[in-house]
């Protein structure tokens, strides 16, 4: 660890009532006093449209890819689940792991190999986003504040260092177009007429079950279902 590091954290360490702290946060090591499942810590697939009207853009944040539907993206917890679980969560009652792992504060979109394989639940002593440091940053301070978790000392280091760079921690937008019918799906409005007809629970999405109740599967890319279906292979075609 380099000094510049250690120098910046020294300075933000504080000790109030014996407990060592960081920008508001007790800095201690991760602590499993409970078994980790993540059925406990379950979210809706309907959060995803409204994932990507808080953002205003099919996008992610992480990377600046951008999504031509949100089959293609991945819901992305900033603060993973098994992390906040071993800082803090383990302790809580169902209530609660269920509104952290739905809580709009800590989602974003990713792509599959980011979300699954570079980042999965890795703090940020391990992965930090190529893009969108700073703002990853705030929202991983942000969060864990929010549900009183912890932060160990590798972690807190790692942010510091991120932190005494950055002139702001607001999220930096890329080019990508909106898309109308997101926004306005995610806020309870008509307009999207693929949800209209085919979405039969009102959920944001359409399921294989649905598509096959209205005869429409197999779906394939470019049919006006798609854009609301999970393409979990990408190749094109969803319930084949």
């Amino acid at each position: 660890m380099r000094c510049a590091g250690w120098h910046a954290m020294l300075a933000a360490l504080a000790v109030t009532a014996g407990a060592e702290t960081w920008r508001g946060l007790e800095v201690a090591p991760e602590h499993r006093c409970a078994p980790y499942r993540s059925g406990d810590y379950a979210y809706p697939q309907s959060v995803e449209p409204r994932i990507a009207a808080a953002i205003g853009r099919m996008l992610s944040p992480y990377t600046g890819r951008c999504f031509n539907t949100l089959g293609e993206s991945d819901i992305e917890h900033i603060v993973a689940r098994s992390e906040a679980h071993d800082s803090g969560l383990c302790g809580a009652d169902p209530a609660t792991r269920r509104r952290f792992a739905a809580d709009l504060d800590n989602l974003t979109l990713a792509g599959p190999a980011v979300n699954r394989t570079e980042k999965n639940d890795r703090d940020a002593a391990d992965w930090v986003p190529p893009q969108n440091a700073c703002w990853f940053a705030g929202r991983v301070i942000e969060v864990r504040r929010k549900y009183g978790l912890t932060i160990d000392r590798r972690e807190a280091v790692a942010l510091e260092r991120i932190l005494q760079g950055c002139p702001s921690t607001e999220l930096a937008l890329g080019e990508c177009a909106a898309e109308p019918s997101i926004a306005l799906v995610a806020a309870g409005q008509p307009g999207a007429s693929a949800l209209v007809r085919w979405d039969d629970d009102g959920n944001g999405r359409i399921t294989c079950a649905e598509a096959r109740r209205h005869r429409i599967a197999p779906v394939p890319r470019g049919h006006p279902a798609y854009a609301y279906m999970r393409d979990g292979d990408a190749d094109g075609v969803v319930c084949e």
